[in-house]
């Protein structure tokens, strides 16, 4: 039986130049949708996964990613003198929540090397890999559907979800040969594909569960042409050694990494929400604009 799934892996390295200028003094993870940031939902569909261990790729000006997992002795003191009980809980829990270990990416050299620099953390097993910008709602947890579905296959699991055809350029793409329950075995993986070259529209979202063999094949993996090490073809390295899979999580995906899909990430947990809905969706039924 393989070994249990313990850490992921966030790669939170990027500028955020699509959320410019907000970023530029604040790591773009740590944008809030209602009152949590981006990263904390990830960290928590991981925790709810199995996950135990979180290793954070990082750069210059995320220390506040770190600090946010961290025990912030003074705001507790504040709160607690002040009686707010339930901030004063929220705030212990986020510090309460996982293992957080952290580790720099010098340079911008893609996902691909952002999981590479984890090899001495992650050690000789297997990991998850979980791109905070896609924000997922699911019961039970998007991360322990792909751990359900990597113990029964005992092979690294790919997330996928159909996206229009029209967008197959904007993803990376399955071919698969074939398919039961939602678990596609991959024939190969195509980086980005033109709409007339794409044999299918299951696109790779962010979330993996690799097997540690990952580290030797992004190894071996050449820098495309703008410079970096992509993730896609260090598994399409792998594919050529190991049976490897797609998964459709079943739950709902938010693309927070876009200023549309952050607004509608937005709306849609404040609408979860029952000290918000109410109001909020009267609110957005007044709207004439």
């Amino acid at each position: 039986m393989a070994a249990r799934v313990r850490k992921a892996v966030f790669p939170v390295a990027g500028f955020g130049t699509r959320f410019l200028p907000a970023t530029k003094a604040q790591p773009k993870e740590m944008l809030p949708l209602v009152d949590k940031p981006i990263i904390q939902y990830g960290v928590e569909e991981a925790l709810a996964s199995g996950i135990d261990h979180v290793i954070l790729v990082t750069s210059r000006g995320k220390g506040a990613i770190e600090d946010h997992f961290d025990i912030s002795a003074e705001l507790e003191t504040f709160l607690e003198l002040r009686s707010k009980t339930a901030l004063l809980g929220e705030i212990r829990e986020v510090a309460r929540l996982a293992n957080v270990w952290s580790v720099r990416q010098g340079e911008a050299l893609g996902l691909g090397h952002a999981v590479l620099v984890t090899r001495e953390l992650v050690g000789d097993e297997p990991f998850a890999v979980v791109l905070p910008d896609d924000v997922i709602d699911a019961e039970p947890a998007g991360l322990a559907q792909m751990v359900e579905v990597f113990n029964r296959v005992q092979g690294p699991v790919i997330a996928v979800e159909r996206v229009p055809w029209d967008r197959v350029s904007s993803y990376g793409i399955v071919e698969f040969e074939s398919e039961a329950d939602g678990v596609y075995t991959v024939r190969d993986l195509v980086e980005k594909p033109k709409r007339e070259d794409a044999t299918s529209n299951l696109a790779i979202i962010g979330r993996y569960i690799l097997t540690p063999d990952i580290f030797e094949e992004l190894e071996a993996t050449s820098n495309d042409r703008t410079g970096e090490i992509q993730l896609t073809n260090g598994i399409r390295r792998l594919l050529k050694k190991r049976p490897i899979y797609g998964y459709e999580i079943k739950g709902v995906r938010h693309d927070a990494g876009n200023k549309l899909g952050y607004l509608k990430a937005t709306v849609y947990f404040a609408l979860k929400r029952e000290d918000l809905a109410g109001e909020f969706q009267d609110y957005l039924r007044s709207l004439k604009l």
